[in-house]
């Protein structure tokens, strides 16, 4: 795949910036962008009525509802949009329907966005929370693990639902769904398994059965397309669930229950040309480029003195290119604003919104927080090398 035609097909790259900031989000292809404008132009009508612009519409909503169907191997009525994924969890935390007695099981290494909604209705239902924090390797290459549920006797006959990252927005290690879901269903079949999946899904597909989960979510804007989220939700998993929606309506898909049309159209239509540039893409190809960008920062990053945060290999079946870390003696904000003023490289500085995994798995202050630099397939290699140039630059000689 020649990467140049790649970029290309991003307007965005053409601009005089290393984009170094992809954890935060991707740049959007041009067939998004005009799928959207071309929706203004022509279809900007209320879906559903009988007149033919508005057929037109509701058409390509519909086929908007398809694409995410089909990309994350679910059915239609299995699938939501909403306005980003911690509303779609808010929403499916306050819908969902605790007993006295139960209790779930929370990650510390998520992104708050995952957890806030289900803290929020443990709390106010008087539901226990167990804690979930890696046993092993907490200060440097902290991993949720399946073998950490049974060991620390998390997982039972009472959790409701157990709550977990697929990939950290941090430290870029991937976490094992599959074997997580088949732990949890083997100890207790009735336990739903829920699953933040941001950080993870712009850099490998989704198949919500191959994982085994209830509730899995995740945004377009990280995945080369709009602001707006989505979200599988077992079908399997609906009593647990009261309904949202207006009263008059049935329950006869996750939408009607708990999308409350905060999807807006423009975008939900405009996400079949996202599915048609990944699959024209091909995810071997993301995934040899990805491994080829963090090798070279990630080799780098070994022959300074600086902590690295996460898993030290480059290998992307362990993580993807999300790479954290602190300068010694230099506070983040001020060493990312150095590379401002010396490159053409937009690393950011921060906590990211994983304030547990911060304070109390990886022992760091949140306020000085780290250093991270993201990539994705468009990034070249150059690009990971002139930003190593900075680094050099700032950090002096090496040791």
């Amino acid at each position: 795949m020649d990467i140049q035609r790649i970029r290309s097909q991003f307007p965005a790259l053409a601009r005089d910036q290393i984009f170094t900031d992809n954890a935060a989000g991707a740049q959007v292809i041009q067939a998004c962008i005009d799928s959207i404008q071309n929706y203004f132009s022509n279809s900007n009508v209320q879906p559903a009525a009988a007149y033919p612009v508005s057929e037109e519409a509701t058409n390509k909503v519909q086929t908007g509802y398809e694409a995410l169907a089909k990309y994350m191997n679910a059915s239609v009525d299995e699938v939501i949009f909403g306005a980003s994924t911690t509303q779609l969890a808010r929403n499916v935390s306050s819908a969902f329907r605790f007993n006295a007695g139960d209790n779930i099981v929370l990650s510390k290494v998520d992104h708050e966005a995952h957890l806030a909604g289900w803290v929020h209705a443990a709390e106010s239902k008087g539901v226990e929370i167990r804690w979930w924090a890696p046993s092993k390797n907490q200060r440097t290459n902290p991993k949720l693990e399946a073998d950490d549920l049974e060991a620390e006797g998390l997982v039972d006959a009472k959790p409701r639902v157990v709550c977990c990252t697929h990939t950290s927005n941090v430290l870029g290690s991937i976490t094992d769904i599959a074997a997580i879901s088949k732990t949890v269903k083997s100890i207790n079949p009735k336990t739903l398994v829920s699953v933040d999946a941001v950080a993870y899904a712009p850099h490998a597909p989704i198949d919500v059965q191959a994982f085994g989960v209830d509730f899995y979510f995740f945004s377009w804007y990280m995945v080369y397309g709009p602001h707006i989220a989505s979200a599988f939700i077992n079908k399997a998993a609906w009593d647990n669930l009261e309904s949202l929606g207006h009263y008059f309506l049935p329950r006869t898909s996750a939408n009607s229950m708990l999308g409350l049309a905060c999807g807006n159209f423009e975008f939900i239509q405009s996400i079949p040309a996202v599915c048609n540039y990944l699959s024209e893409v091909g995810w071997k190809f993301i995934k040899e480029q990805e491994e080829a960008l963090q090798e070279i920062i990630l080799t780098y990053i070994k022959t300074r003195p600086e902590i690295q945060l996460g898993e030290p290999s480059h290998d992307r079946n362990l993580r993807v290119p999300v790479i954290s870390f602190k300068v010694g003696g230099c506070p983040s904000q001020e060493f990312v604003d150095q590379i401002y003023a010396n490159s053409k490289c937009i690393p950011t500085a921060g906590e990211f919104y994983a304030m547990r995994l911060f304070n109390e798995v990886l022992q760091l202050d949140p306020d000085n927080g780290v250093i991270r630099c993201s990539f994705l397939h468009y990034n070249t290699l150059d690009e990971v090398r002139a930003l190593t140039k900075v680094l050099d630059q700032l950090l002096g000689s090496k040791p």
